[in-house]
């Protein structure tokens, strides 16, 4: 009996953490991820691919962290190692949007 309370213990515990998680994930509106991946088609899949898969060395844009909207966002307007900044060609809609197709991605393309 004792284990099949702290197995229910354990389970809830782990029910609990994926639901806190699928909370805490940001939520974005179809408009913001279809804006973004129009911005990601015209100006970032040269050298990103199409469905962010690196063919050419560059950063793998499905394995950026969710949790580091403001790197994302620094990264795009400023430039980082070979990518331009394109802190002056886009909007800040633009980059907001961007962001939200990334992180998206996995549901998206199932990664």
């Amino acid at each position: 009996m004792r284990r099949l309370a702290t197995a229910s213990l354990a389970i809830a515990a782990a029910l609990a953490g994926a639901t806190a998680a699928a909370q805490d994930r940001p939520r974005f509106t179809p408009e913001q991820i279809k804006r973004g991946a129009e911005t990601y088609e015209r100006n970032c899949s040269p050298c990103h691919g199409s469905r962010m898969q690196d063919p050419q060395g560059a950063f793998d844009l499905r394995k950026f962290p969710r949790d580091e909207r403001e790197r994302f966002i620094l990264s795009v307007s400023r430039g980082k190692n070979q990518m331009p900044p394109w802190g002056g060609m886009l909007k800040q809609e633009d980059v907001d949007a961007l962001w939200a197709y990334v992180v998206s991605a996995e549901d998206l393309y199932g990664h």
